[in-house]
């Protein structure tokens, strides 16, 4: 099987590449903010899950991974900065939608009703 889960050869959905591409980002957004100097790591956290409280409050209850994915695609995480601010003030390293957002989508995900283990589950 090819990695978008069909035939050898055969590229990805558009949906799968979607995800793809979306899921290397908050993976990378998680590793930059594991890697924030303990000095920062309280505030980075902080608002990463500042930003899991908004991502709950934008998809509601139940979601799907393409529902996650569609609104990253469709806002990105700039909408991030101004709950980063709020949240820490006095630690604008903390404020990268980039870190901070994609650690947030990515940490979310685990809540989608077909995500487990890791992974997308097949519909």
């Amino acid at each position: 099987m090819a990695a978008g889960g069909g035939p050898p050869g055969a590229l990805p959905s558009p949906a799968m590449a979607g995800f793809e591409t979306a899921l290397q980002q908050w993976r990378e957004g998680e590793r930059r903010a594991a890697g924030a100097s303990p000095e920062e790591r309280h505030a980075v956290e902080l608002v990463i899950d500042r930003v899991v409280a908004q991502l709950r409050r934008k998809l509601g209850g139940a979601f799907t991974v393409d529902e996650l994915v569609a609104l990253y695609e469709r806002e990105g995480t700039g909408w991030t900065l101004d709950i980063a601010v709020r949240a820490a003030p006095d630690q604008p390293r903390a404020w990268d939608g980039r870190t901070v957002g994609d650690a947030a989508f990515h940490r979310y995900l685990r809540e989608a009703v077909d995500y487990a283990g890791g992974r997308r589950l097949s519909a």
